[in-house]
């Protein structure tokens, strides 16, 4: 199965676009001023439409054109600065430079070099600019992924996979805070999530 295909199954699923922001970007972003934002797998869109709201200049990409469309939509209802593009991140990468790059929750069931694309997503920052990567640290009971097994890589290990020189890249936030979420179907559970900020050397 391509990338496409299943994340298309998964959001053509969907009835609504643009749902809640992603609380540590929240807490993140809202700190920060605002300039231009890459989302990558914006998905549903809550993220890169919070951003918008905030005043960025926001670039939208996915591997589902499901997806894309949606968050397309929305902003265009709004009247938000959302521009949308359907990309596989295994092939392709947006171009253009950024203040903050967000990868929230960038798993996939299917094969990916991760580490290339987040590597990818920090050389396209401005001078100053911020990679924020927000992973899942346990497995709640709404995960599409049950395995018991599963290890969740740490932030300093996702660091370490990036191999960015210190020089250039410096890691401003590392750490596995613990939250109360709610599930797509109403339940609650506490989950723990695995935290890196990168930031790139002003020029």
């Amino acid at each position: 199965m391509t990338a496409e295909t299943f994340w298309e199954k998964h959001y053509g699923k969907r009835r609504t676009w643009g749902g809640r922001a992603n609380p540590l970007l929240v807490e993140t972003a809202g700190g920060l001023t605002p300039g231009a934002a890459l989302d990558l797998g914006c998905g549903g869109g809550g993220d890169a439409l919070w951003l918008a709201r905030q005043g960025w200049q926001v670039t939208a990409v996915d591997v589902s054109p499901t997806a894309v469309e949606g968050v397309r939509a929305a902003a265009r209802d709004e009247g938000l600065p959302v521009t949308t593009a359907q990309h596989d991140l295994a092939e392709s990468f947006p171009e253009g430079s950024f203040d903050l790059v967000s990868a929230q929750y960038f798993h996939t069931p299917l094969p990916l070099d991760r580490a290339r694309v987040l590597r990818t997503a920090a050389r396209s920052l401005r001078p100053g600019g911020l990679l924020l990567v927000v992973d899942h640290g346990s497995t709640a009971p709404w995960s599409w992924n049950q395995d018991p097994d599963t290890r969740f890589p740490t932030p300093y290990e996702v660091a370490a996979e990036l191999d960015l020189s210190p020089e250039e890249w410096s890691v401003v936030r590392a750490d596995m805070p613990q939250r109360k979420a709610t599930g797509p179907g109403g339940q609650s559970a506490t989950v723990t999530d695995n935290v890196l900020a990168i930031r790139r050397a002003a020029a």
